[in-house]
C-alpha cells in the first residue's frame, strides 16, 4: 500500500513538472491567469478535478 501511495505521488510529480519544463512561458502566463481568478472558481476546479480523480480510481480498481 504504502509503495503504491509513493508511486502515485511520484506520477503525479512526473506529470506536474512536464508543462513547466517543456513551455515555461506558456505555463507562467496560464498560472498568472488563473491567480486573477476569483477563489470560487479555482475552488470549483478543484472540486470537479478531485471528483474526477476518484472516479477514476474508482473505476480501475
Amino acid at each position: 500500500m504504502t509503495e503504491t501511495l509513493a508511486l502515485a505521488f511520484a506520477l503525479v510529480m512526473v506529470i506536474e513538472g512536464l508543462l513547466p519544463f517543456a513551455m515555461p512561458a506558456f505555463w507562467k502566463r496560464n498560472m498568472l491567469r488563473i491567480a486573477g481568478q476569483p477563489d470560487r472558481h479555482i475552488r470549483l476546479f478543484g472540486l470537479v478535478s478531485l471528483l474526477g480523480g476518484l472516479l477514476l480510481a474508482l473505476a480501475a480498481r
